[in-house]
């Protein structure tokens, strides 16, 4: 029995299918910086901000409706009351990234833009660790040391001077926002990610919207808002959506570290699409992103580990050893209900995912 619960512990902490969905989403948001600069030329900074939020929130409750027309039924459990200081954090941090990320984008390139948002997973891994206790290793150590430098080497305009792009601290601050924000995404990452980008998309971009009425900056022809709201759609509601399932398996650090496909995936579509030119700089930190992303993603963590009794309600099923409840009826495959965790002591290969956020020894 013993030798059958491992099994199934080990088999539920092979976290394939959740680093695949970290990098599909990378790849979805990966469009969004290159795309964004062809469309700036039609629209504002802050409303281009506005739309990409509003495209995510509609299309994504596009996608609810579709599946209430079907009557698929609901394994996910929804946002209470107890997640709202989480929901509104997410909100107004969502508000400011991407206004910081389009104001950015009008004053350095897309290709340099594109890869500079991987001081997101500096940011995100940094508060994970610092007051999300998310436990590091020296492979992830290094990989964030690297991942550092090489936004350092691309902030750099003129290396005999030091001077700093003002482009690149306006996508730096973005990356930050992110940063937190992930982090708060992350408390939110057990409940119905199809809800939480909802929510996200609407109360972002209302507020953003509200930003460029405000400032004045509501401007755009119809065909340019359209594709802003579909790209908003692909890019940050599709991409949400799989980010925060990943983030339920990998915890936020490491979800954000496979995220660091996105920019690789912008520079090649700017470097396609925009023509924009790949300089030594820009190759030189290409390679350290690749070092660092190599050692954050070899990284392994097991231990010997306490689980202390808890109560919550998320999707899951009772095939990976730690749901070990019973039902008066035979339940077969995932469902979502408020259960209760019993204390246990055991070893395996994990992530600091909802179940595994205990103290380490260090």
């Amino acid at each position: 029995m013993a030798e059958l619960k491992q099994k199934k512990l080990n088999r539920r902490y092979e976290p394939r299918k959740a680093i695949l969905t970290a990098i599909l989403a990378a790849g979805l948001f990966g469009i969004c910086s290159p795309i964004s600069k062809i469309l700036l030329s039609g629209l504002t900074p802050t409303m281009m901000a506005a739309l990409l939020y509003l495209g995510a929130g509609l299309g994504m409750l596009m996608v609810h409706f579709i599946r209430q027309i079907r009557h698929q039924q609901r394994m996910e459990a929804r946002i209470t009351r107890n997640e709202l200081p989480w929901v509104m954090a997410m909100i107004l941090l969502d508000i400011a990234a991407p206004i910081f990320l389009m104001v950015g984008l009008t004053l350095t390139p897309a290709a340099t833009a594109s890869l500079l948002n991987n001081f997101e997973i500096v940011a995100t891994a940094a508060i994970a660790m610092v007051f999300f206790k998310e436990p590091m290793d020296n492979r992830m150590w290094l990989a964030i040391i690297l991942i550092t430098l090489s936004c350092i080497v691309l902030s750099v305009e003129d290396y005999r001077s030091l001077v700093f792009s003002s482009g690149s601290f306006f996508v730096l601050a973005a990356c930050l926002c992110w940063g937190i924000e992930n982090n708060c995404t992350r408390m939110l990452s057990i409940k119905d990610p199809l809800q939480t980008v909802i929510i996200k998309g609407f109360g972002s971009g209302t507020g953003a919207l509200l930003i460029a009425m405000g400032t004045g900056e509501i401007s755009g022809s119809i065909p340019y808002i359209l594709l802003a709201l579909f790209l908003g759609f692909v890019s940050y509601g599709l991409s949400i959506y799989f980010y925060i399932a990943a983030q339920r398996e990998l915890g936020a650090a490491r979800t954000s570290v496979y995220y660091a496909a996105a920019p690789f995936i912008g520079v090649l579509i700017s470097w396609i699409i925009l023509k924009e030119g790949l300089t030594q700089s820009f190759l030189f930190a290409l390679f350290i992103m690749l070092a660092g992303t190599y050692f954050a993603i070899t990284e392994k963590h097991t231990h010997s580990h306490i689980h202390e009794e808890s109560t919550h309600e998320h999707r899951h099923s009772h095939n990976d050893g730690h749901h070990t409840h019973v039902h008066s009826d035979q339940i077969i495959g995932e469902h979502s209900h408020e259960h209760t965790h019993e204390a246990i002591t055991h070893s395996h290969t994990h992530t600091p995912e909802i179940h595994h956020q205990h103290p380490h020894q260090h």
